[in-house]
């Protein structure tokens, strides 16, 4: 059984730069998909970045060209450096163990979750 945690949030003023990380435990994450979700105070829970086991990738529009979702499977760890950060970016950030190679957008595609990062971007 997968197990992941997350850690390197923070707070951060706008325009600024933080990477976060996942790291995995009980499973390989190569030849998996991992993905990142994110959560807003009074909002639904929403997709952020997702990579296949082939390291290709796809980010929600609101964040493309700002964040980069990236894996190292020697270190069994899953990245996402954010870049250009807005106020609206805001939230406690997810990682989430994908069930098969390719993984969507869609929280069933994903059979384990972190407690989250919190991650908070001031004017």
């Amino acid at each position: 059984q997968v197990h992941v945690a997350e850690s390197g949030g923070g707070s951060v003023q706008a325009g600024g730069s933080l990477r976060i990380s996942c790291a995995a435990s009980g499973r390989t994450i190569s030849g998996y998909a991992m993905g990142w979700f994110r959560q807003a105070s009074g909002k639904d829970r929403e997709f952020v970045a997702a990579i296949n086991w082939n390291n290709s990738t796809y980010v929600t529009d609101s964040v493309k060209g700002r964040f980069t979702i990236s894996r190292d499977n020697a270190k069994n760890t899953v990245y996402l450096q954010m870049n250009s950060l807005k106020p609206e970016d805001t939230a406690v950030y997810y990682c989430a163990a994908g069930n098969s190679r390719y993984s969507g957008t869609m929280p069933f595609e994903y059979d384990a979750w972190g407690q989250g990062t919190q991650v908070t971007v001031s004017s």
